[in-house]
């Protein structure tokens, strides 16, 4: 049985625009691609982007948001909403606990396409889960490594949510959402114990929901008993 190699993430291939070019010769578009960022935080909502590339004008250096610095995404942020149609959506930490993650996100998802200034007649999306928008929707796994208007996506949200974030931390200093945006990393864990949690945390995440919950074991704990 012949094996294939699995390419080294640093030697994949940029994303690139032929599913888009192949639709666009059929006539069909605009073609939108759409992703989202911030479903693993532990604070903060869910930003949803939807991009429509202008093929004379896709910015060059695109990718998956992930794989730049944040320098370059700054950069390519502004490229791409100096030259392609753009939407970006918010859902809220309260929609996020009231509806789940994967259902917030794809209500944001469907709203930033509906919020192109010109309706899409196709868009991809990274990951498994098609959107419910009126015009046909591909979803695409490893979207955001694959398909250039993904990737043009994923940089819109992933910088608008930063930035959000930043703004954040200076309404709540102390829980350094200006360097790690809210993820689950130990100096946010710290600070939670510290400081306990804002109105801006995921309070049904577990980590979140645990330290509630010890919290109130340890005040139900401490409650005073009359002298016998």
């Amino acid at each position: 049985m012949i094996r294939s190699a699995k390419i080294p993430a640093e030697k994949q291939p940029p994303p690139s625009f032929r599913r888009e070019r192949a639709l666009l010769k059929r006539g069909v578009g605009p073609v939108a691609g759409c992703d989202e960022a911030g479903r693993g935080p532990l604070a903060g909502p869910v930003v949803a982007a939807a991009v429509v590339l202008d093929p004379k004008r896709i910015p060059k250096g695109l990718d998956d948001s992930k794989k730049l610095t944040r320098a370059r995404r700054e950069e390519l942020f502004d490229e791409i909403c100096a030259t392609a149609s753009v939407a970006v959506t918010v859902a809220s930490v309260a929609r996020i606990e009231r509806d789940n993650i994967l259902r917030a996100s794809l209500w944001a998802l469907a709203r930033a396409v509906r919020a192109l200034p010109e309706s899409p007649c196709h868009v991809f999306v990274d990951g498994r889960d098609r959107l419910d928008v009126n015009c046909e929707c591909e979803a695409v796994i490893g979207g955001d490594a694959l398909v250039v208007s993904i990737a043009a996506a994923s940089i819109v949200a992933k910088v608008a949510r930063d930035r959000l974030m930043c703004k954040l931390a200076l309404d709540h200093p102390g829980y350094g959402f200006e360097s790690h945006m809210g993820y689950g990393v130990p100096v946010h864990l710290e600070a939670l114990r510290r400081l306990g949690p804002t109105v801006h945390h995921r309070r049904l995440f577990a980590p979140v929901a645990a330290m509630l919950q010890a919290s109130a074991q340890a005040d139900e704990g401490s409650v005073l008993r009359p002298v016998a």
